[in-house]
């Protein structure tokens, strides 16, 4: 289960430091105007106006930097993982949550329908799209307190999709070598991956869900809920104009 940590008081900090800011900035331009309206010397307003230039650029750097860092706590398996969250860090979720909502790892696969072959070689691209950052130069090394985006992907992979991958991939081509011309649905084996392959999508949903709030997504689990359509609930043709409906039996 996720949970988001300090994001409600996020906006009350925001206002905060803005108010201090502004308060401190108006004092600073007081203080310079007063003063250089004693002494009305022209070296002395130079020296206040660059004064005031660097307290606002620094005031600005600082709302900057507090604005970037949000802290997101998650307890996946019963262990909790703590993200202080930085843009880098929230660009790398983003991209993996979407990677993730798009595809049968999350998606749901009704019985008799859909492709199984289809199905594990989504899994198999998001496998090698998770594990492609954590082999490049330009992945950022651990953060100094707390835990890596890419640490939580590590364990998606070691835990998750490889095993379920080296399960049924050999299984499913075996059938397809041996069998060329048969239907996949008749592998005596079709029932049992479906079910394994909803245990799977329950068991990454809580890590498709935490990368969501590491990225900083409102409620992202409502982008992986089911889209409820189905063919009984499909809506109405409209009629032509000047028919009218038929006699109901």
């Amino acid at each position: 289960m996720a949970r988001r940590s300090a994001r409600e008081s996020n906006g009350a900090v925001r206002m905060a430091l803005r108010t201090v800011l502004a308060g401190v900035t108006g004092s600073v331009i007081g203080i310079a105007a007063y003063s250089i309206s004693q002494t009305g010397g022209q070296r002395l307003s130079v020296i206040v106006g660059c004064l005031i230039g660097v307290g606002v650029a620094l005031g600005l750097e600082l709302y900057r930097r507090s604005a970037q860092l949000t802290e997101v706590r998650l307890v996946l398996l019963g262990n909790e993982m703590s993200f202080t969250t930085k843009t880098d860090m929230r660009q790398a979720a983003q991209r993996m949550f979407f990677q993730a909502a798009t595809r049968v790892a999350t998606r749901p696969l009704e019985d008799g329908s859909g492709n199984l072959r289809e199905a594990l070689t989504s899994l198999k691209t998001l496998f090698d799209l998770y594990r492609e950052p954590l082999e490049g130069h330009t992945t950022p090394p651990p953060p100094a307190k707390g835990d890596s985006v890419y640490e939580l992907a590590l364990d998606i992979l070691n835990f998750e999709l490889a095993p379920f991958l080296a399960r049924w991939h050999p299984n499913l081509k075996e059938f397809e070598e041996r069998h060329p011309d048969r239907d996949e649905s008749e592998w005596p084996e079709n029932a049992a991956f479906r079910v394994e392959l909803r245990q799977l999508q329950e068991r990454l949903r809580p890590y498709v869900i935490g990368l969501g709030e590491i990225a900083g997504i409102r409620d992202p689990e409502r982008h992986l809920r089911p889209s409820g359509r189905s063919v009984r609930s499909r809506p109405a043709l409209p009629q032509q104009e000047g028919s009218r409906p038929g006699p109901q039996e």
